[in-house]
């Protein structure tokens, strides 16, 4: 039964890759997991499941090491294995360093960072037992240049693009490839702050002159996943020229 794990699957680039792995027809089991947002979830799983996938959902913190152990357990209990991991969870915070709070910081840097960590310690033995798997992490250009105002969301996608390429170097010799998809501008909810102004101007700033659609997100990861296994520690970006 091939299996595929995507967290932060409610909305946004998790909503539309969920559904694109539900297209492609290559899985028998999908794996969806969210936060808080259980009715946006419950719509993704009855989008998977009318496709005569099975489906496991589940909604809790991915930075809590025991949560994610009882939803691992849970798939390979349902399917006794993993092929794929997309580790797509993350949330943002946007002010100055000087107004952000230590929780602040270890918020950020857990559900983002820490839950990358947690899904793959606890992924990784199934798939070096069959010696194949992909994992693919969503990362941000900011983790390359930085983002005024976005320290720690900075930090944590930089740490996420050094942990891609190290766990790569570790894990090729069990033919596991891990790779990171770099994100630019992106049309979700994490930039419904920014004023129809700023997202004009934040246009213009980009060579292609738009934003991606979350769905173009989804087919670069899935593009991703298309890759040869021979493909791997790579951190490739999808910004329109942007960065």
């Amino acid at each position: 039964m091939k299996t595929a794990i995507i967290t932060g699957a409610s909305r946004g680039i998790g909503e539309k890759t969920a559904y694109a792995l539900a297209d492609s027809g290559k899985y028998d089991l999908i794996a969806i997991t969210c936060h808080k947002s259980t009715d946006r979830l419950d719509k993704v799983y009855k989008y998977i499941t009318k496709r005569n996938i099975k489906c496991i959902k589940s909604s809790g913190d991915i930075s809590d090491y025991d949560y994610v152990q009882d939803f691992i357990n849970e798939v390979i209990k349902a399917s006794g294995r993993i092929d794929t991991l997309i580790n797509n969870a993350g949330i943002s915070y946007v002010g100055l360093l000087t107004d952000m709070t230590p929780a602040d910081w270890n918020k950020v840097i857990s559900t983002n960072l820490t839950s990358v960590f947690n899904t793959c310690r606890l992924t990784v033995p199934y798939m070096v037992h069959e010696k194949s798997g992909k994992i693919i992490n969503v990362s941000s250009v900011w983790g390359i240049c930085g983002a005024s105002c976005e320290a720690a969301y900075s930090a944590s996608k930089g740490g996420i693009n050094a942990f891609t390429k190290a766990l790569a170097k570790e894990l090729a010799p069990s033919k596991i490839s891990v790779n990171a998809a770099l994100f630019g501008a992106i049309d979700t909810e994490m930039n419904s702050h920014l004023s129809t102004e700023e997202k004009q101007n934040l246009c213009e700033e980009i060579p292609y002159g738009k934003m991606a659609a979350p769905q173009e997100a989804a087919e670069f990861i899935l593009k991703l996943l298309d890759m040869p296994e021979y493909f791997t520690g790579e951190v490739v970006k999808f910004d329109g020229g942007w960065i």
